[in-house]
């Protein structure tokens, strides 16, 4: 880690960390309330579920796997990774729609 990125990680400390915390706690109440009072149609409530999830998952990885103090090389070498899972789902998701149509009523 260079000096600048160690700097501004040791500046951080733990202030920012709760922060984020309480971030992810609004989040996640966000969600369950959206789901308990289901608001909008299900495809509405899938994006905006997804994408809360999204913001979820980019805030954890940024703070709390450090991410956001790790040089940009190592931060972009998880774009193939996420490319493949992503890959991957688009070929196994039409066959496991394919099983639930053979599934006998």
């Amino acid at each position: 880690m260079n000096t600048e990125a160690a700097n501004a990680h040791r500046e951080a400390g733990a202030r920012l960390y709760v922060w984020v915390w309480v971030y992810l706690l609004a989040i996640t109440a966000l969600e369950v309330f959206l789901a308990y009072e289901q608001l909008f149609s299900t495809a509405g409530m899938l994006v905006i579920l997804m994408l809360l999830s999204l913001v979820k998952a980019a805030l954890i990885v940024a703070y709390f796997m450090h991410l956001r103090f790790e040089k940009a090389s190592l931060v972009l070498s998880l774009i193939p990774a996420v490319v493949i899972v992503i890959s991957l789902l688009a070929v196994f998701f039409p066959d496991s729609l394919r099983l639930l149509e053979l599934r006998v009523p």
